[in-house]
Parts: C-alpha cells; sequence; structure tokens
C-alpha cells in the first residue's frame, strides 16, 4: 500500500525520497525489518493470549529427555509468523504482481489447514488433529493452484533473449517490471549442468512435437508433488526448539538471493541464469518471511516459549515450495532444503524397513533410534540445542552449495 502511496506522492508532488518505494532492495530492507519488530515486540502479546486461551501443547509420551516440561507451553505460534509476513509485505509490496498474490494465498491457504489440525488437537482434544486424507487433499488443492497459474496465467513468462538494448536501460532502475516477453515456458533449472535448463515438455515432446500444448498434464503433477513433499517435510522437522524456524530462515534468504538475481535483467546476464520478468517482487516477501521467522526465533529457541505447531511448519512448507517453483529452482530442492529432505528420508527409511523385517521375520526392526533423524540423535543423549545448532551449519553448508551453483556448472 505504501507503495502506491509514495508513487503517486512522487508523481503528484515530487514528495522528497519518495523515489527510494521504485527499488526492490529498499523495500526488501523495510519489510525485514518491519516484520522482525512485530515478531519480537507483538510475538510476546500472541503467546501470552493463546496461554491464557490454554491453547497448549499436548505432548505425547516418547521418552524423550525434556520432552515433560514442554507439556503446556502455548503452541499455534505461526499466527505469529503469518501476521509478521503478511503486514509488511501488504505495506512495501506490488499487490497486484503475480507471484505475491500467489504467496500470500499460500500462506492464507496453508496457514488455514495447519491452525484447523492445531484446534482439533488442542480445543477437540484430538492427538491426531486433521486427518490425514483432509491434510493431502488441501496440499494437492494448493498444488493446483499454484500449478494451474503457473502454467496458464499470462503474466508469467521467461525471456529468453536479453537485448543489449534492454539491459542498457535499466542500469540505474531496479523496477524492472516494464521488460515483458512474450515466451510462455514451462523451463525450468536444472544445477550444475552447463546448458542448465530443462523443459518440462520435453517430457511428452518425445512423442510427438504436437503434444507440446498438453505440457500442462505433466508439469502441472509435478508441481503437486513438490508443494506436498516439501510442505510435509518441513512439518516433520518441528520436532525441537528452533529447528523448523531456524533453519527453513536459513534457506528463504538463500532463495531471495536467486529471486532477486532471476527478476534482476542485469545480474541474470551476467550469471547467465533465467531471466524471470516481476519475479523480483517475491524479494520483498521472501524477506519479510525470513524476518518472522527469525523474530519468531527469539521466543522458540531452547527453552521454547512457543511452539509454531501445523500452523506454522504447513506454512513455511508450502511456501518455500512455492518460492522455488516460482523462480524455477525447484530441482535445487533436495539442496537448498536439504535439513526437510533428510528429516523425511529417515522417516520414509524407517517405515519402510520396519514392514520389510516385520512381513520377512515376523518382527519389526529400525534403522534409527527413532525418526525424524533429530529424535534419533536425542535418542543417543545428545541436548537438543545442540543437535539444532549441528542442523543450522549442514544448512548454511548446503544454502552455500546452491549459491554456488549460479556459477559452476
Amino acid at each position: 500500500m505504501l507503495y502506491y502511496l509514495f508513487q503517486y506522492l512522487e508523481s503528484e508532488y515530487q514528495f522528497p525520497g519518495a523515489s527510494l518505494f521504485q527499488f526492490i532492495t529498499f523495500r526488501a530492507a523495510m519489510a525485514i525489518i518491519l516484520s522482525l519488530l512485530i515478531s519480537t515486540i507483538y510475538g510476546k502479546r500472541i503467546i501470552n493470549f493463546l496461554r491464557k486461551k490454554q491453547l497448549g501443547e499436548s505432548i505425547r509420551e516418547l521418552g524423550l529427555e525434556g520432552q515433560a516440561e514442554k507439556a503446556g507451553t502455548p503452541t499455534m505460534g505461526g499466527i505469529i509468523i503469518i501476521l509478521a509476513t503478511l503486514i509488511p509485505v501488504l505495506l512495501f509490496a506490488k499487490l497486484d504482481n503475480i507471484y505475491v498474490i500467489l504467496l500470500i494465498v499460500t500462506t492464507l491457504w496453508m496457514g488455514v489447514i495447519g491452525f484447523t489440525d492445531d484446534y482439533l488437537k488442542i480445543k477437540k482434544k484430538d492427538k491426531e488433529g486433521l486427518a490425514g486424507k483432509f491434510k493431502v487433499i488441501g496440499q494437492v488443492g494448493l498444488g493446483l493452484i499454484v500449478g494451474c497459474t503457473m502454467y496458464f496465467h499470462k503474466d508469467i513468462t521467461i525471456k529468453e533473449e536479453k537485448t543489449v538494448a534492454e539491459i542498457e536501460q535499466v542500469v540505474t532502475a531496479e523496477d524492472q517490471s516494464d521488460f515483458n516477453p512474450a515466451v510462455k515456458s514451462t523451463k525450468t533449472t536444472l544445477p550444475f549442468f552447463k546448458n542448465n535448463e530443462f523443459e518440462y515438455a520435453s517430457l511428452i515432446t518425445w512423442i510427438n512435437d504436437d503434444l507440446s500444448k498438453y505440457a500442462w498434464l505433466v508439469f502441472i503433477p509435478i508441481v503437486i508433488f513438490i508443494v506436498t513433499a516439501v510442505s510435509n517435510g518441513a512439518n516433520l522437522t518441528d520436532g525441537i526448539d528452533g529447528l523448523a524456524a531456524g533453519s527453513s530462515a536459513i534457506i528463504v534468504l538463500t532463495l531471495a538471493l536467486f529471486a532477486w538475481v532471476s527478476g534482476n535483467i542485469i545480474f541474470s546476464d551476467y550469471l547467465n541464469v533465467m531471466y524471470i520478468p516481476n519475479s523480483g517482487e517475491m524479494t520483498i516477501y521472501i524477506t519479510a518471511f525470513a524476518g518472522a521467522l527469525v523474530g519468531f526465533l527469539w521466543y522458540n529457541t531452547y527453552p521454547a516459549q512457543v511452539f509454531m505447531g501445523d500452523t506454522g511448519s504447513l506454512t513455511i512448507g508450502g511456501i518455500i515450495a512455492v518460492i522455488s517453483i516460482a523462480i524455477r529452482k525447484e530441482f535445487l530442492i533436495p539442496i537448498v532444503c536439504g535439513i526437510f529432505f533428510i528429516e523425511t528420508l529417515s522417516v520414509m527409511m524407517q517405515v519402510s524397513w520396519f514392514k520389510y523385517t516385520r512381513k520377512k521375520y515376523g518382527e519389526g526392526r529400525r534403522i534409527f533410534l527413532m525418526s525424524p533423524l533429530h529424535h534419533h540423535y536425542q535418542k543417543k543423549g545428545i541436548h537438543e540445542s545442540k543437535i539444532v545448532a549441528r542442523f543450522w551449519i549442514i544448512g548454511i553448508f548446503l544454502a552455500i552449495i546452491a549459491v554456488i551453483t549460479l556459477k559452476v556448472r
């Protein structure tokens, strides 16, 4: 909203400093500062409200050290993250940008699913919360919306050819929304490969070139899978104090860099990466989201004063998935979201091996002492704060590898 206000003040009254709001970097800086302030200052009030309403966590007995002390800790803290993200976005972002709209829809959609799950667990005393099939239906529904929007919306395009004249025109400007390409494409980026672009349509056009118009039959299911997988991965990672929020902050700050580069015609040309017009506006959303996560950590680090619940974890996963798809870096997810990937893989391995050995030997056997993986290390007697710190270090290492892919091919 402030973007439009200062745009009007600049055009009509040449208001001093109003031109700053045309720069993505300035608005992104304002967004992260405001989101940090909201999540830290008003976060305490929300926590007190949750405690007053007796919205405390019901802990299942898993035999983990320090588990009993966490019973009654306020949950649904994901509300802090959602509010601290959306308020700066509404103030500083272009609200007619399709990518921003898509991220707002994602936040509200997954927030409602997560909130419903937490509400049923706490108020209805239903430990299972929202039935798994309904969660999956919600995730698939979001994937369908994102996939259809990415494929069919006229403003979601890429520019394959960047002329010298275009680049010279934006040497001193960051707002490049006027540089619209004429290419609708399902191309994405493959890391570590020299010709690092992959066309989803090629999965069916090898049969017949005329099938390219049916590429959505391949593209949309892949988007649905990514949204579902990443949101569940974030949900599984949210098991000990600060792990999900800290790991996610590292991930989204990495994605902010990719979004800004992809939406900047100069740097995308220099780094020879895919230029995606209008995608730079997502940087405001991502930095606001990062600020909200870091501010939430103020209260979520050990010993946690609040848990994010599914309200937060499902929302975080959904947002990260949609950002990755929008900037066409979804093949980087196993790297940049490596913590989510490892946690999910540990659960899949544990469950599969248990079922296999029970069928073969009549007794289920385990690979890990407990899954997800962070619980395995808790069972080994490592303090959860040390586990979290080490997972963060791994997350930073993976983020650096992801950034390196901008040049290493």
